[in-house]
């Protein structure tokens, strides 16, 4: 196998025997095999556009299961062979269609033409053979071959949040046209280095489009968030632990739960859900916020007395501690694990009643989310005067993903040491580093603001548009610091939509990818001053020009 999509691949290079993340190289194999399949879906679905044929259904597969492809979401072989042979399907019945109004239309041997093995084995060999054809052309051009892993990567970020958007009822034929069409292009032989930054740039601006899609219908549906305390701590009761980022799957179980006695917790990068008054406030037994991060769960989750549902990614190897009471959602998915259905969470009702539930009050602590856009623009008047009056020096936008490498303690470090006069925005799972702090306020405006998930990076660029425009100056002349963390491939799209929106000097860490040749960083060093973290001191003392000594 060959995986080098996520922070923590083997060595710093590449996954080639075992994925870090669990995941075995038969898995990696099939996933490669779809991957090729979505290709030739792609380059049928481009053909037939221009026809005036839109099949549906083919676009909202290809989200579906690249998203299934993400690091940390699907760990189960039959799901992939089932979506292989849907993935023929589709092509196959789209290619019919084409062919009825255009018999001339013909696709060269390749993922349009290619028929799936008729055994596992052989679909896992299938799988091999096309991931060394791809990597053995592509890799004659190293950075070439970068920077289609990262269009690639940046592709399943996408997907994720389309999927999520479409599940909400907010679509758009732009994201599933370009998704299609580089599919279609990885194989492109005449295009130059240039010309694949481009579509690199045009990655990122279609995600800005998948996470205004998601938001819309987010906000849509459930309102816009507003800060809300959350309780970290238990109370008696039987109890059903939500882990993932899908609110309308969360939405679900709370209507199933209403009046049965059981609290609903959040866990992970669920937690920004109890700021939408369509969810904590409609549904009263929303309780609290149980556990941290993604990569505790496997220590949190065989503490929980109740059941779990996974809804998205960030579903870690499950222990045999809690494996019997794990249920997954939607692309989710794991060997042996009950896969909820349209839906329907009796088994994972069925199976909390069963629990022992808590029995006491737990952890007393609070924490404070839902400062998205709205509520933060809502008293943009008050930032701009703090700022203006010189209450507050700097902002320090520290979020991203979170993971397990020790160098990750950097980003706690980083807030504890941010000085007095400066105000921290935060989001996505790499908040739970730090998210508990009691940080204070300035003149009533809390220096730790959680902005949400980490689709939620959209509220932070329209948070940074809408200042840059209130002081009449360009985002990146702006008294604020972006200090990112990424493990997986919805950053690497967020960071594309960064670039696509000319914003610099960018820190990220913990690691640079794996995937970015050192050429391709070189690149980006130079036109968007991407840098890779340092120390905490000398980064604040960076960003806040000033030296170490002086901030000591």
């Amino acid at each position: 196998m060959y995986c080098s999509q996520c922070e923590q691949t083997a060595g710093g290079e590449a996954c080639y025997q075992w994925g870090a993340c669990g995941k075995s190289p038969e898995v990696d194999a099939l996933q490669d095999l779809l991957t090729h399949l979505l290709r030739g879906l792609g380059q049928v679905a481009i053909a037939a556009r221009k026809y005036g044929i839109i099949n549906r259904q083919a676009d909202r597969f290809t989200c579906e299961t690249l998203f299934s492809t993400l690091t940390n979401v699907n760990f189960d072989p039959e799901s992939f062979v089932q979506y292989i042979h849907q993935a023929i399907a589709l092509r196959d019945g789209l290619k019919a269609q084409l062919q009825a109004v255009a018999p001339e239309v013909c696709f060269p041997e390749g993922p349009a033409t290619l028929q799936p093995a008729p055994t596992l084995d052989q679909l896992v060999q299938q799988g091999r053979d096309i991931e060394y054809g791809f990597i053995s052309k592509a890799a004659k051009n190293v950075d070439i071959f970068s920077l289609k892993l990262t269009i690639i990567y940046g592709l399943k970020g996408i997907a994720a949040y389309a999927y999520h958007a479409q599940e909400l009822g907010q679509e758009d034929d732009r994201l599933y046209a370009f998704c299609h069409e580089a599919l279609a292009g990885l194989d492109s032989v005449d295009l130059t280095l240039e010309d694949w930054v481009k579509i690199a740039l045009k990655v990122g601006e279609i995600n800005l489009l998948a996470m205004e899609l998601l938001d819309s219908g987010n906000t849509g549906n459930y309102g816009h968030p507003v800060p809300t305390r959350v309780p970290l701590g238990t109370q008696p009761g039987k109890a059903i632990l939500v882990s993932g980022h899908d609110l309308k799957d969360l939405e679900e179980l709370l209507k199933q739960t209403a009046n049965q006695g059981i609290s609903v917790y959040t866990h992970g990068e669920m937690l920004p859900a109890h700021g939408y008054p369509g969810l904590k406030q409609k549904y009263p037994h929303l309780y609290g916020h149980y556990g941290t991060a993604w990569q505790n769960q496997t220590r949190e989750f065989a503490k929980f007395p109740g059941a779990i549902v996974m809804t998205t990614n960030c579903l870690m190897p499950p222990h045999n501690t809690y494996i019997d009471r794990v249920f997954t959602c939607g692309p989710v998915g794991w060997p042996g694990l009950t896969h909820i259905e349209n839906r329907d969470f009796s088994p994972a009702i069925a199976c909390s009643l069963s629990m022992p539930g808590f029995t006491d009050n737990g952890d007393p602590r609070q924490v404070t989310t839902g400062f998205a856009r709205n509520a933060v623009l809502g008293v943009a008047d008050e930032v701009i005067a703090a700022v203006k009056r010189g209450d507050i020096r700097h902002f320090f936008l520290v979020g991203g993903c979170d993971g397990a490498k020790p160098s990750r303690n950097y980003y706690t470090e980083f807030v504890e040491k941010v000085p007095e006069d400066c105000v921290v925005l935060t989001l996505a799972c790499g908040k739970f580093r730090f998210f508990d702090k009691e940080l204070g306020d300035i003149g009533g405006i809390p220096r730790l603001m959680d902005v949400g998930q980490c689709n939620d990076a959209y509220s932070a660029v329209q948070i940074t548009l809408a200042l840059a425009n209130a002081f009449g100056v360009g985002v990146n002349e702006l008294p604020l610091s972006m200090i990112l963390s990424w493990y997986e491939q919805k950053a690497v799209s967020i960071l594309l939509t960064l670039f696509h929106l000319g914003i610099k000097n960018i820190r990220l860490g913990p690691t640079l990818p794996a995937f970015i040749s050192p050429n391709v960083f070189q690149l980006l060093s130079q036109t968007y001053n991407l840098k890779e973290i340092g120390t905490p001191e000398e980064d604040l003392a960076a960003c806040l020009g000033t030296s170490v000594q002086a901030d000591a």
